[in-house]
């Protein structure tokens, strides 16, 4: 959306002085306007008797179909350019100026973020700049094949933030900044059997993913330790209020980790005690927590994305598997689950959690953790391969989640 609101801007900047102003609209009196940058601070816009104010639907990248307006039909939330004369205290005079909609920002918003749903993420094998491929692995799709993303010049390539945990952080980047062991995230289409992607946008980043137990908690400080598997050596976590923390009902993580093992997930519920619930039932496990079918099958009318492989739309039975018969979205299925707090943690659970990369000056910061993992880090020994399956990404973070700014 970046682009297109350059091209915006270049519609309207001939003839006119280079001052401008862009923000989200906080007040409305009269004849003025407050704005509020990104970065937190505020102008006030007036605007001449004889401004130009347009309304443009994100994504445009010229005028011909934005429609003219009045001052008064600017509302709190729009987002607003505004080109004109600089005054004092960072004042400007508008003689032409932009909106965008807040509603037509959230429509666009949401669509965005249901293409990223229905893209593919994974763990980054190889990447040949040369030939525009990068090779993911992604143990829950195509069949745990590897898959081969397309990107060309016109794919949008995005990098995240080495200390934030907000997915809109994700700044341009370059392909050869991307690297085997990185994860990685792209929305476009795929073939047929999923084992080739040609991407409209990626995002990747490095990111560092654990998988332990529970040494502590620090509710008030916000923080957990964990007892990474793999180094042997406690790991602080810190838990901000982008993190997202989730518990996996005993059903949910069996069926996971059959899947791990190569195995097919219904297995565990045909195997199922009474009183544990089945997901054919409609009822799955109350009395254990067992996940329920909506999460495993992507009923249609809960969660987002309904093409082949996204959990749109449920087959019959229990399948855990997504629409068409595709590997099933182990993300959708994970925004159903129960949110936690750091106090819900005991000593001795078993999470696995993607952090960022952290700096020298601050340590790793949760992105996601998921606690009721046990099934899981049997099936995978050292959360080698289960790693693959909990994706960094928090799609709903920010005014904009999903790497398209409109601030994306």
């Amino acid at each position: 959306m970046l682009a297109s609101t350059a091209l915006l801007w270049a519609a309207l900047a001939v003839g006119q002085t280079p001052a401008k102003a862009v923000g989200t609209v906080k007040s409305v009196t009269g004849n003025a306007v407050v704005i509020t940058s990104d970065s937190g601070t505020e102008s006030t816009i007036t605007f001449a008797d004889s401004a130009r104010i347009v309304r443009a639907a994100p994504g445009l990248t010229d005028l011909k179909s934005a429609s003219p307006i009045q001052v008064s039909d600017i509302q709190v939330g729009d987002r607003l350019f505004a080109r004109g004369q600089a005054g004092d205290g960072g004042a400007l005079v508008a003689s032409s100026a932009i909106v965008m909609k807040k509603i037509d920002i959230a429509q666009r918003q949401q669509a965005e973020r249901d293409e990223w749903r229905r893209g593919l993420g994974g763990i980054v094998k190889e990447v040949n700049v040369a030939n525009g491929a990068i090779t993911v692995a992604n143990s829950l799709a195509a069949s745990g094949k590897p898959i081969v993303v397309h990107v060309s010049p016109q794919t949008e390539v995005r990098r995240y933030s080495p200390d934030s945990v907000k997915f809109d952080d994700a700044k341009l980047g370059t392909l050869d900044e991307i690297k085997p062991g990185d994860q990685l995230r792209a929305r476009g289409t795929k073939n047929a059997d999923g084992t080739e992607f040609t991407a409209q946008a990626i995002v990747s980043g490095t990111f560092r993913n654990l998988a332990g137990t529970v040494v502590s908690t620090d509710a008030a400080n916000n923080s957990v330790t964990v007892m990474d598997l793999i180094s042997k050596k406690p790991v602080v976590v810190k838990v901000s209020g982008d993190s997202e923390l989730r518990k996996l009902p005993p059903m949910v993580a069996a069926r996971i980790a059959m899947r791990l093992k190569g195995g097919s997930p219904d297995a565990v519920a045909d195997s199922s005690a009474p009183g544990q619930g089945r997901p054919e039932s409609g009822n799955a496990g109350q009395a254990q927590g067992g996940g329920n079918r909506g999460a495993w099958q992507g009923q249609s009318g809960i969660g987002v994305g309904k093409g082949p492989g996204t959990g749109g739309q449920g087959g019959s039975g229990g399948n855990w598997r997504g629409g068409n018969g595709g590997p099933p979205d182990f993300q959708q299925m994970l925004n159903r689950m129960p949110g936690i707090s750091v106090s819900d943690l005991n000593k001795g659970d078993a999470v696995m959690v993607v952090t960022t990369e952290g700096t020298s000056s601050s340590g790793p910061t949760a992105i996601k953790l998921i606690s009721g993992v046990e099934p899981i880090l049997s099936a995978a020994p050292g959360g080698a391969g289960a790693a693959m399956i909990l994706s960094p990404w928090n799609l709903s973070a920010g005014e904009s989640a999903g790497g398209d700014s409109s601030s994306q």
